[in-house]
């Protein structure tokens, strides 16, 4: 006697479609501390985060300690958490903070740990901005400053 089985018909999963407003993107570059944020900048539209680039943000963020931390700055106690980005490792971006006598405290590499910042800035601004469509990079810019209360 031959028993056969009858496979049951397979039913393609339904796909979400998942919205997206808009394809305007605007880059945040932030440095916070305990007290609140040290320094921002917003990156140019299609700019790429090399080291040229990184360099300068470092060149504002220490200009930006020097004035909103005068006392940091002059014990120079202040670490910068950093990330393990190729432009944070280059050899340019190395010097300047060798230089400049900062110490930079890495991001273990493949750590489960989450970084500071999606606790902090990731979170709170993705709960805010959740749901709204903005069509100009300077709307976006704006509003996002105001949820982490540069402005």
């Amino acid at each position: 006697m031959t028993v056969f089985a009858m496979e049951e018909p397979r039913i393609p999963k339904t796909k979400k479609v998942r919205q997206s407003c808009s394809a305007t993107k605007s880059m945040l570059i932030v440095f916070f501390d305990i007290r609140g944020i040290v320094h921002h900048e917003f990156a140019p539209e299609s700019q790429t985060v090399n080291a040229g680039f990184y360099y300068n943000v470092l060149r504002h963020l220490r200009e930006d300690i020097w004035r909103k931390r005068p006392k940091l700055w002059r014990v120079g106690i202040w670490l910068l958490h950093d990330d393990n980005t190729p432009s944070h490792q280059v050899l340019v971006t190395r010097q300047f903070l060798t230089h400049n006598s900062i110490i930079t405290l890495p991001h273990t590499p493949y750590s489960p740990d989450l970084a500071p910042c999606d606790f902090f800035l990731f979170l709170k601004t993705k709960l805010q901005l959740k749901g709204h469509c903005f069509d100009k990079v300077e709307k976006i810019q704006w509003e996002s400053q105001n949820v982490l209360g540069i402005l």
